[in-house]
């Protein structure tokens, strides 16, 4: 097998960069605030896992744009790609606006509903980076849609210049408002808000000027499309259900993570921080692996798109088996850096080195089905997503974290479970090719709009 693949390392270097980036800039807020207090942690981990919902569903939603982008680039139909962009783009924002609106108003029911059962100081601190963080909504929404619009494009350059700026802004400003202006709780909020204020403006001047390939014109002209929607929303509906779901389980399970206390959910919080770092690869595989097959499909050709998802799911195997091994001599000394309770520290650590060393389950659980639905087989991997979610990642981390008293490690081992299901159904499709027949837009011979 051929390890070094020009096609696939051009398309995932920059944003194995840009996502190093991005995780940072949460890293570098939990960090901070861990020197707050533990009670500034947990606020933020509590608060993330309801803004990471909004986050999830934005980012699926831009899976139906970069996979109709990405095939309609493939049948080299550039005027329709554009034409796509504008209708993901200001369809987004509409639903977004309305999503800031209804969040704004019910966030202090919210908070009080999920975490009630949370520690006083918990809550307060979780009112003011919750209501801080909810008004830049547009903003993100913005950055996750253009960035997802260009890499269908092949443009994955300009989002990971992007992001090194945002992640810059944001470690300037919430150093200067958390240790020199002493703001605490709402000085990492204030920070990460700028900072994805400023890539959201950003983002939206390159589209207004032109990219490679998209540009955003005629917007005062602009109206909505039915069939370019339809397209769009066909893999952005599923997809973001799919994400709502998945994530909308996870906060279940940050429900029952709050009960056992400030502990369990500050280690869950700094565990899940350098979880996404170490995954920082296998992540951003996912994004290339739906671009590569989105193009493949809409040239028509669907044995290239299965030989280039085999090999990016086992590249991202293989790469991550690698980030664990050094990792796991090193967990508790990376636990410390975020915060100095040696509890919270040893909790953080336990579930790390588990997590790690069930890392070569993920891939096939995640890069796999990102690859099948940028060949637009979204339902079955909607379906696929909530039998692994719902029936056993919840249930047994119940049962082992709850009811048999395991705690935090209970959690992540129904969340290892749930990744052994999910790998197992998405590679009995993948081998039997189905997958195949679900080409979002089809073969066309002309490229007029």
């Amino acid at each position: 097998m051929k390890w070094i693949r020009k096609d696939v390392f051009n398309l995932a270097i920059p944003i194995i960069t840009e996502q190093l980036f991005v995780i940072s800039l949460g890293m570098i807020n939990t960090m901070m605030a861990g020197h707050i207090g533990a009670e500034a942690v947990s606020a933020i981990g509590m608060v993330d896992s309801v803004n990471n919902i909004f986050i999830a569903f934005f980012s699926a939603l831009a899976i139906g744009g970069m996979v109709v982008i990405a095939q309609f680039i493939g049948q080299g139909n550039i005027k329709k790609a554009n034409a796509a962009m504008q209708q993901a783009l200001f369809s987004g924002l509409i639903i977004t606006f309305v999503i800031t609106i209804i969040m704004f108003i019910f966030q202090g029911p919210l908070i009080a509903m999920l975490f009630g059962s949370a520690d006083h100081k918990v809550i307060s601190n979780a009112h003011t980076y919750l209501g801080i963080t909810l008004l830049t909504y547009p903003l993100i929404t913005i950055d996750l849609i253009s960035n997802g619009l260009l890499r269908g494009a092949g443009d994955t350059k300009t989002p990971m210049k992007i992001s090194i700026f945002m992640n810059i802004i944001n470690v300037i400003l919430t150093y200067t408002f958390i240790n020199i202006l002493h703001m605490g709780i709402m000085g990492a909020a204030l920070g990460i808000a700028i900072a994805r204020v400023s890539g959201g403006i950003i983002i939206l001047f390159v589209l207004l000027r032109g990219s490679k390939i998209l540009k955003l014109t005629n917007v005062k002209g602009f109206k909505f499309d039915k069939s370019l929607l339809k397209l769009i929303f066909g893999i952005g509906i599923p997809a973001s259900i799919e994400s709502l779901l998945f994530n909308g389980g996870k906060l279940i399970t940050q429900i029952y993570i709050v009960d056992m206390g400030t502990v369990a959910v500050a280690a869950n919080a700094i565990a899940g921080s350098v979880a996404t770092m170490l995954n920082v690869p296998g992540n951003s595989l996912c994004i290339a692996a739906t671009a590569l097959v989105g193009n493949h499909m809409g040239r028509g050709e669907s044995k290239e798109a299965g030989s280039d998802l085999a090999y990016i799911t086992k590249l991202s195997t293989f790469a991550l088996i690698a980030i664990a091994l050094i990792f796991i001599p090193f967990a508790g000394k990376v636990t410390s850096l975020f915060i100095t309770n040696k509890e919270i520290i040893h909790l953080a650590s336990t579930v790390l080195i588990v997590n790690s060393a069930c890392i070569p389950l993920w891939s096939i659980s995640f890069v796999l089905p990102a690859g099948l639905k940028g060949a637009g087989d979204v339902k079955y991997t909607l379906v696929t997503s909530i039998i692994g979610m719902w029936l056993f990642r919840i249930t047994l981390g119940y049962l082992l974290g709850v009811v048999l008293k395991f705690g935090l490690v209970g959690v992540w081992l129904g969340m290892i479970v749930d990744w052994l299901v999910r790998g197992t159904l998405y590679l009995i499709r993948f081998k039997k090719g189905k997958w195949k027949s679900k080409t979002v837009i089809k073969l066309q011979t002309t490229s007029s709009y």
